[in-house]
């Protein structure tokens, strides 16, 4: 195969296509907006899933790899409510169904799993154009003022995806959830209560229209997700350069609950950090443009269900086997990926709102606890 796979983004989804192809001998590269691997903390704890996000490391041959970046323990499963009392507490049962690594950790070993030269870093793409629409070549033009054409472009760029206007005019949307972003450190002798609440794996704690969760991580460390149902105007109405200010304001939608629950929202080392929820709509697709697609977020941006970076990895797999499998045929490669990845996707948004309706709707938490136990 005489072209190069160009890859825009070094997330998960972009480093298991690269990781996929390169184990088949097809020339790629990776442009990635981050000056460096190690500019900025990767997000937190991930169970990666037997049916789609396990499959994909398989096809990276990288299994081995991440068995080693095991969080055990990780598993455990603890329902409270605004009290503090358990309403569900359950261990982890180390099988091999959704076991837990830290997302930085999983990245880790997919960049080195790749030749040095592979990832160009500190390149943030500015715009995508097309340049020869029959042969399906486009034109990249970095912030920096380097252009690229490519062979064949895939948008592993995330939610606000700069490849994806060349496919769709579709943007995200607020779905009317916020989250609050924070962490504590070296917790068992700094926040003892609070991690005795969380304990060994996660912890939800949830009414209607809002909830605390958290996850115990690797190395003594609580990250935990703040979850809100409110306007965008409610998020535009708090301060979050004051760090402390903006933590009493989110804390005081928990008025009354316990202190090792809203703990977790003043007594950090990292954080408020604001993370409004956007998705793309249901069932988003588009009709096939030569020599380009998309994987991960910018294909199907959806609310946090625990299958994003699963589905990512199983985009990334599945668009490169289909490359592999296509070596003279790059349009019959993109189809036969996007005719699998389009289903796949509208289901899964179909299951968000779903979770979310467990998680945040009238019955939180004792529908999420129905789904749990019945499972």
């Amino acid at each position: 195969m005489a072209m190069t796979v160009t890859i825009i983004g070094a997330g998960l989804g972009g480093l298991v296509l690269a990781r996929v192809l390169h184990v088949h001998h097809v020339p790629v590269v990776i442009y990635e907006a981050e000056a460096s691997a190690g500019a900025r903390t990767q997000g937190g704890q991930l169970d990666i899933h037997q049916h789609n996000g396990q499959p994909a490391l398989r096809a990276a041959g990288l299994t081995a790899e991440f068995r080693a970046i095991i969080h055990e323990g990780g598993g455990a499963n603890r329902i409270l409510d605004p009290q503090g009392k358990a309403l569900l507490d359950e261990p982890d049962t180390g099988d091999d169904a959704r076991p837990e690594v830290l997302r930085g950790d999983l990245r880790r070993i997919l960049i080195e799993s790749l030749p040095a030269d592979t990832i160009r870093w500190g390149k943030k793409l500015a715009s995508a154009a097309s340049r020869d629409r029959g042969r399906g070549r486009h034109e990249l033009t970095f912030t920096d003022g380097e252009t690229v054409t490519t062979d064949l472009l895939v948008g592993a760029d995330g939610a606000w995806s700069k490849v994806r206007p060349l496919l769709s005019d579709a943007k995200p949307e607020y779905v009317g959830i916020t989250y609050v972003e924070t962490y504590q450190y070296d917790v068992d002798e700094r926040h003892a209560p609070s991690a005795e609440a969380v304990g060994a794996g996660s912890m939800a704690a949830l009414v209607p229209g809002q909830g605390i969760t958290a996850h115990r991580e690797a190395g003594d460390v609580i990250h935990t997700y703040v979850q809100l149902t409110r306007p965008a105007e409610w998020a535009a109405g708090i301060d979050f350069g004051d760090p402390a200010g903006a933590a009493a304001r989110v804390a005081a939608e928990f008025d009354g609950w316990a202190p090792e629950l809203t703990a977790l929202i003043t007594d950090i080392e990292v954080g408020p950090t604001l993370r409004m929820i956007y998705a793309l709509p249901d069932g988003h697709r588009w009709d096939r443009v030569p020599g380009v697609t998309l994987v991960g977020d910018a294909a199907h941006l959806m609310a946090p269900n625990g299958e994003g970076a699963n589905l990512a990895m199983l985009d990334g797999a599945e668009l490169a086997q289909a490359i592999v499998a296509h070596p003279d045929d790059v349009e019959a490669a993109l189809a036969a990926y996007e005719a699998a990845m389009f289903p796949r996707s509208e289901a899964e948004a179909v299951d968000t709102h779903v979770i979310l309706d467990l998680c945040l709707g009238d019955r939180a938490p004792y529908g999420l606890i129905d789904f749990l136990t019945s499972a």
